[in-house]
């Protein structure tokens, strides 16, 4: 039983937490913005562990629906539905399981936050699907990892303001950049085995494009904070973010598979300085 529940933590992805960070952050930005500094409690409880709940869900529906491609892969031979350790019978009940537990949580929550839910969980089924045929996956995964804007602003205010589709796209560009450079590098696995990724996609050209998708991110974000009418403190943290990303063009610029990884993993620390900026442009008073 204590190798099956260390299956089970590592088919959800307990030893990796960037993945719900990259999918908190969004939220968290919606939250703040939409409540106009520090939201209520119950909305902050709800949202960062439904957070945690829908990522891990998305984990075992990931390595569902890629089972046989990863036991071809060097980096996931060894997830738990490949080596054997789980069935992936297991991992769709742990996922069902998991997505319950999230909708129960959003009870208190609107009508609309409810129906946007099931939204969200239809973008996290299709997502792993989508490298068998689409050319850029990771656009769908910015759907999917950033559906907590629209469902935060949905429970605040029981409607989508304009500003909330902005940040939305914007944070499909940044998953687009961050998991381009993830793509990078599983490259030369995922053309042997015949899948779609931006990276694939993107080809010479990877490196300019996530520095295009970068610079969407940081228009759209200078565009909700002139919309939210943050402070000008707000561009501390915007700035600190853009170096980041500076720092990230730099890294996989030399194509090389640590370099790669190293960028998408401090994706962390740029999601952070925007929330930080957020914070100070809303404290301006």
């Amino acid at each position: 039983m204590r190798n099956r529940l260390i299956a089970y933590a590592y088919l959800i992805r307990l030893d990796k937490p960037i993945g719900t960070l990259l999918l908190l952050w969004p939220t968290l930005w919606a939250l703040w913005l939409v409540s106009g500094g520090f939201p209520e409690w119950y909305l902050l409880i709800i949202f960062t562990l439904g957070t945690f709940l829908m990522r891990s869900a998305g984990c075992a529906i990931n390595d569902y629906a890629d089972q046989d491609f990863d036991r071809h892969v060097l980096r996931t031979k060894d997830r738990p539905i490949t080596s054997g350790k789980i069935s992936g019978k297991e991992a769709l009940a742990v996922a069902a399981i998991l997505a319950l537990l999230a909708f129960l949580l959003i009870q208190p929550l609107n009508g609309l936050t409810k129906e946007l839910s099931f939204f969200a969980l239809a973008v996290a089924i299709l997502y792993p699907f989508t490298k068998r045929f689409f050319a850029i996956p990771q656009a769908v995964l910015g759907i999917a990892f950033g559906f907590g804007i629209p469902m935060a602003y949905a429970a605040v205010l029981d409607f989508i303001p304009t500003e909330a589709w902005i940040l939305f796209i914007g944070n499909i560009f940044w998953a687009i950049a961050y998991d381009t450079a993830y793509a990078m590098v599983d490259r030369d696995d995922d053309m042997r085995l015949g899948l779609r990724t931006s990276a694939i996609t993107f080809g010479r050209f990877d490196v300019l494009a996530i520095a295009i998708s970068y610079g969407i991110l940081f228009l759209c974000q200078a565009w909700v904070a002139h919309l939210a009418n943050l402070g000008n403190s707000y561009w501390v943290g915007w700035g600190l973010a853009l170096a980041c990303a500076t720092y990230h063009l730099k890294l996989v610029s030399t194509r090389t598979r640590e370099n790669c990884f190293q960028a998408f993993r401090h994706n962390n620390w740029l999601g952070g300085f925007l929330f930080l900026g957020i914070l100070l442009g809303l404290a301006r008073t």
